[in-house]
């Protein structure tokens, strides 16, 4: 029996849209889409009971002696692959992960995002994020080969992957994902398309269907589109700005206080939001930028920032307050700028939470702005002599202090905590070990 009108509506769609086949689509703890084929026939079943999978292949979720899981999908997310062919259609689910005894699995980091935005509504919150996903096109996965050589905002021939772009927003459209902006980045073939902010846990959902949705435009017009953090030494890193605020139950932006003093236009709900923000930042990084080409990113010199501090015009900030419409109660936000797009957005979204619900619940004071004091590019030895903190130099570093990380603890629990701090030890040691073309280039002909 149909168990409500969602349900309902999915089963009746996939009779009359001709679905053959429908997705459930889930998420290992590193970030990596999973999904296997249901058939129509076996939906009613799955809305009541889930469909069981062997999870000990799945990054971070059980050991083969406990592996048998069930994935439930939820039925708001249904909508039917528009780049597969309509007539034999594909649909997707996207699936929340639980035991055979009916208890959200501690691995399923979908369930770790709700965990915290529940905490954020019990203390009179909803959490909104808006998202700047950046990413290259390349002519194949085997190398670096760029399809242009444009630059912000071009419009002309050197931007030549606007029809993918094009292609790319529609489909998102398509799926019932709304798009702000879309343009060419800085980079040679760099492109980012930003969406439209909403409720933290469908964001995540959107941010990793966002990424199949571009890979797979990529792959229909016969080119690579990747995520990866830093794929060019010579070319700006792809980051992925989040746009973040708090809504109290009547709707109100509670970041916004018109009559700041500082002239931000913040309360100081959301300075206490952003202390927590920056003093917990090198314990979160290592969820935000999760691999060795992470920290190729996070280098002086570009916007990718590397101190933590926080102010409005200065771009290499860790936190930045947008200035486009100061004075609008429902524009007022911070962004965070340190997140890459390969991170886990359902645990990105989560530790950042976690951080800015810390400092208001510590009552944390917010420290001093650095739009004037630290220009763009400062090294980490000037940001110190400064007395401002830096984040992580590495993924070394990062895990070490993730892996001390309380907090990280207590927000990700313990069986996703101890599986990241494992695979991310794992991944250093044996980047450690490898010795690079520029060591030899360096050393060789001269040691």
């Amino acid at each position: 029996m149909v168990a409500n009108p969602e349900q309902d509506f999915v089963l009746k769609t996939v009779e009359s849209r001709d679905v053959h086949f429908v997705r459930f689509w889930f998420t290992d703890v590193l970030g990596n889409m999973k999904s296997f084929a249901v058939v129509p026939d076996e939906l009613e079943s799955a809305f009541e009971d889930g469909m069981g999978f062997d999870a000990s292949c799945i990054a971070g979720f059980s050991a083969a002696s406990e592996s048998d899981m069930l994935a439930h999908p939820d039925p708001s997310t249904f909508q039917v692959l528009p780049w597969r062919p309509q007539s034999n259609a594909v649909a997707r689910m996207i699936c929340s992960i639980r035991t055979p005894e009916g208890e959200p699995y501690v691995g399923d980091s979908r369930h770790v995002l709700e965990s915290v935005v529940r905490r954020a509504a019990e203390a009179g919150y909803s959490f909104i994020v808006g998202p700047e996903l950046e990413y290259f096109y390349f002519k194949d996965a085997e190398g670096t080969e760029v399809l242009d050589r444009g630059s912000y905002f071009d419009l002309t021939s050197l931007d030549s992957a606007s029809d993918l772009r094009r292609d790319t927003v529609l489909t998102l459209e398509k799926m019932g994902i709304p798009v702000e902006y879309s343009h060419h980045e800085k980079g040679p073939s760099q492109h980012e398309i930003d969406l439209r902010y909403a409720d933290a846990l469908s964001m995540a959902d959107a941010v990793m269907t966002y990424k199949q949705v571009v890979k797979e435009i990529a792959m229909k017009h016969g080119v690579y589109a990747s995520f990866m953090p830093k794929p060019m030494a010579d070319a700006p890193g792809n980051g992925m700005h989040v746009h973040q605020s708090l809504i109290d139950k009547s709707g109100n932006n509670v970041f916004f206080d018109a009559n700041d003093s500082s002239g931000y236009n913040l309360s100081s709900v959301a300075k206490s939001y952003i202390a927590g923000l920056l003093k917990y930042a090198p314990e979160y990084t290592l969820v935000t930028n999760q691999y060795v080409n992470s920290y190729k990113r996070l280098q002086p010199g570009g916007e990718a920032p590397t101190c933590i501090s926080w102010g409005a015009r200065n771009r290499s900030t860790l936190v930045r307050i947008p200035g486009y419409r100061p004075n609008s109660e429902s524009a007022c936000r911070v962004e965070l700028r340190s997140p890459d797009p390969a991170a886990n957005p359902y645990l990105a979204f989560a530790v950042m939470l976690a951080a800015g619900l810390a400092g208001i619940e510590e009552g944390l004071e917010l420290m001093d702005p650095v739009d004037d004091a630290a220009p763009l590019g400062c090294s980490r030895h000037e940001h110190r002599e400064r007395g401002i903190e830096t984040l992580p130099e590495s993924l070394g570093e990062a895990v070490e202090r993730f892996a001390a990380s309380r907090l990280m603890r207590e927000t990700l629990g313990e069986h996703i905590h101890d599986y990241l701090v494992r695979a991310k030890r794992a991944e250093w040691e044996a980047y450690q070990g490898i010795v690079s073309d520029w060591e030899l280039e360096q050393n060789l002909a001269v040691l």
